[in-house]
């Protein structure tokens, strides 16, 4: 989840994709908005809760990311979090990433999605993002019932071939994992040339 809103069109989004593909995969909602500021530690000591969802990302076969949009970028909350999840822990390395986005306006999160891209091929993330179309959802706060079901016909079908095609993208991944330790060993030295200097 990328996003502290109480009230997250995004969460909204996320609960609907566990309930709706709940038959296809076993997904379980993380939440960023108790992480504290991120801070560069001397002591590169993580907070109990980064280390609890480092653990769940690492152990997942993949990552479902949320993004609203604030000011053309990601929100300040999501950042944060990817501060902590590469710092001195590398969970997101060779990653498989679906990326998905809601807002109240008609254009979605197209500039935010894009910006999370970036961030997640930096090189003490690299995270193995979901190439092609992006999930845009436009005018969120109509888009769901009162049982949280996502009324726009149209966006869950474009969902449910998205989700498909990330269960492919998430076998596909798999094989390009040969290198997935070189990969881990190369974020380290880069978060140390980061940090040490």
């Amino acid at each position: 989840m990328g996003n502290n809103s109480k009230n997250s069109t995004n969460r909204k989004l996320l609960q609907f994709i566990q309930k709706h593909f709940q038959t296809k995969a076993d997904i379980e909602l993380l939440e960023v908005r108790d992480f504290p500021l991120f801070n560069k530690s001397t002591e590169c000591k993580l907070p109990p809760k980064i280390v609890e969802m480092a653990a769940k990302i690492d152990a997942a076969d993949g990552v479902i990311i949320a993004t609203a949009e604030y000011d053309h970028s990601v929100p300040a909350a999501l950042t944060n979090a990817l501060s902590w999840l590469s710092f001195n822990t590398f969970p997101l390395v060779d990653k498989p990433v679906m990326i998905v986005g809601a807002s109240y306006g008609v254009l979605g999160t197209s500039r935010a999605q894009q910006h999370l891209r970036t961030i997640l091929n930096a090189p003490v993330i690299r995270a193995m993002v979901m190439p092609g179309s992006e999930f845009l959802m436009g005018n969120s706060l109509k888009a769901f019932d009162q049982e949280g079901n996502l009324i726009f016909t149209d966006k869950v079908h474009q969902l449910e071939g998205y989700f498909d095609d990330f269960l492919r993208f998430i076998e596909i991944s798999e094989l390009l994992k040969e290198r997935h330790q070189d990969n881990v060993k190369e974020a380290q030295k880069f978060y140390h040339q980061q940090f040490d200097s």
